[in-house]
C-alpha cells in the first residue's frame, strides 16, 4: 500500500505541474513545496489525504485501507467533509494503478 500511496502522491504532484506551467506565475519551487505538503493522516477504515500549505490543512481525498461491502482496498473516495468521505462511488484505485480521476485538487467529481 505504501508505494501505491506514493505514485499517487506523483500522480498529484504531475497534475499540479502541468496545471501550473499554464499559468504565467509558474514557479519550480512551489511545485516541490506541494508535492512534500502531502501527507497521509491514518484512521480506522481510511487513509485519508491531507495537503498542508502553509498553515492551513484540506483534505485531499481518502483511500479504502480494506475491502468492506460496497467499496475495495485501495479505492480512492472523494472527502464529503474533513472526517468522512463521500462513499457514493469510487474514483479510481491505487492497487490498481487508476489513476484517471486523480487532480491537484482532489479526486474529480462524478
Amino acid at each position: 500500500m505504501d508505494m501505491a500511496i506514493n505514485e499517487l502522491f506523483k500522480h498529484i504532484g504531475e497534475d499540479y505541474k502541468q496545471r501550473s506551467l499554464r499559468s504565467e506565475y509558474h514557479d519550480p519551487k512551489a511545485v516541490d513545496e506541494f508535492i512534500d505538503s502531502l501527507y497521509v493522516d491514518e484512521g480506522r477504515k481510511y487513509l485519508k489525504i491531507v495537503k498542508k500549505l502553509g498553515n492551513q490543512e484540506m483534505v485531499w481525498g481518502f483511500v479504502m485501507k480494506k475491502d468492506d461491502k460496497k467499496f475495495r482496498a485501495g479505492d480512492i473516495l472523494k472527502a464529503a467533509s474533513w472526517a468522512a468521505p463521500a462513499r457514493n462511488k469510487a474514483r479510481g484505485n491505487i492497487l490498481d494503478g487508476d489513476f484517471s480521476w486523480v487532480r491537484w485538487t482532489g479526486p474529480e467529481y462524478l
